[in-house]
């Protein structure tokens, strides 16, 4: 009896899920799909009939965070869609330059955990990589101060602050400079949102 499509859209989520975790653990090259679907519980003879390729595999795991682990991360974070403008930007910024968000190696974005490798893969995972980017500078468009600057300019700039930042405190061995980058990049984040 063939599997019900429940069972295929659950099965498809696990493996997604085991993969993006792994991928930020340990990049894309050193993840086969044997580890992935070892880690979804699944043989890997079932991986074929979700996605055609390892690269497949990739794209998917990269979308799925904004709407996945993304979107619990952004629930704990208070940030949901009724709040708008400076506060959400500054809730925003509260969890993704926070302490608790560089140590969660298994859930942090995509864009801090995998630019290395998202920069060498497919065109069609560097769109996904890009969406992140776009769901997080569209966020932070209505919270900037626009005084200094262009909004979308100033949306950007923050991105890019928050999301270096993380990914430079990620790379120390020095964890009391790890702290200071972070602090540093969430202190001049905060003062690049609107005041109200």
């Amino acid at each position: 009896m063939p599997y019900s499509v429940e069972h295929k859209q659950m099965s498809r989520k696990k493996i997604v899920e085991s993969a993006r975790v792994l991928f930020n653990r340990h990049g894309f090259q050193d993840v086969t799909i044997e580890m992935v679907m070892a880690e979804a519980g699944l043989t890997r003879g079932a991986f074929y009939g979700h996605f055609p390729s390892k690269e497949a595999l990739y794209e998917a795991a990269v979308s799925s965070f904004l709407m996945g682990r993304g979107a619990i991360w952004r629930e704990e974070s208070g940030v949901h869609s009724a709040t708008s403008g400076a506060e959400m930007s500054r809730r925003m910024i509260n969890g993704y330059l926070s302490s608790e968000h560089l140590d969660d190696l298994d859930g942090q974005c995509p864009m801090i955990a995998l630019p290395s490798d998202v920069a060498r893969a497919n065109p069609q995972v560097r769109l996904a990589y890009q969406e992140l980017l776009g769901a997080m500078v569209g966020l932070f468009e209505t919270g900037v101060d626009s005084t200094t600057g262009p909004a979308r300019e100033q949306a950007l700039s923050l991105a890019a602050l928050c999301v270096g930042g993380m990914i430079l405190a990620r790379t120390l061995p020095d964890s009391g400079l790890a702290e200071e980058v972070r602090r540093a990049a969430f202190n001049t984040a905060q003062s690049m949102t609107a005041r109200q």
